[in-house]
């Protein structure tokens, strides 16, 4: 029992000293690609044209065993303008395994739902679902765990977006493999400039 509680322990320190090592901000170019694709994508482009504003994460390391962690940095617009930075943060437990890095964007459809993002402190709800455009896939988000359905690259089925309570969300893998079933849950700060 000791044994097993020090392992889980331990992977919590490797995982949340992974998580929490990224830079502090992502420098103006990573920024600047990370709208680029998600401005190229089918699924995604149209919203910058009626959004009242975005969210944008360029890379969100994610990992666990058991216990999991992820991190990013981002920054909020309000149309183009650039009105502050942003943390995304996530604890999660239960079945995950593996690593990796993804690219986040939340689009805000009006003020409502770009004030309660900027409140200061915010968490998804678990209504919250996330298009992943780089495969076609949808997933769920919220404090009350994840799913997700994935298509094949390329179909004609391309997955949908939605605003839900205002907001809707986009995911673009960079790279890694993980495999989860976890209770979790998106958590955001926001510091205006």
């Amino acid at each position: 029992m000791k044994r097993s509680i020090s392992l889980v322990v331990s992977s919590l320190l490797v995982l949340l000293s992974f998580a929490f090592s990224a830079p502090s901000f992502a420098d103006e170019d990573a920024y600047n690609d990370a709208i680029t694709n998600f401005k190229k994508a089918n699924e995604s482009r149209h919203l910058f044209d009626t959004a009242y504003g975005y969210a944008v994460f360029p890379t969100v390391a994610k990992g666990g065993i058991g216990i999991g962690a992820a991190y990013g940095n981002g920054r909020v617009y309000q149309s183009d303008a650039y009105m502050g930075d942003s943390t995304l943060t996530q604890l999660s437990i239960g079945f995950q395994l593996g690593g990796q890095a993804y690219s986040e964007i939340i689009f805000f459809k009006d003020a409502k739902a770009y004030n309660e993002f900027t409140s200061g402190s915010f968490e998804f709800s678990a209504q919250a679902s996330a298009v992943a455009i780089n495969v076609g896939a949808n997933a769920q988000v919220g404090t009350t765990g994840n799913s997700a359905g994935a298509g094949q690259a390329g179909s004609n089925h391309a997955a949908a977006a939605a605003y839900i309570n205002g907001m809707a969300i986009f995911t673009a893998a960079k790279g890694g493999l993980m495999f989860e079933a976890a209770l979790a849950g998106q958590s955001f700060t926001f510091d205006g400039k």
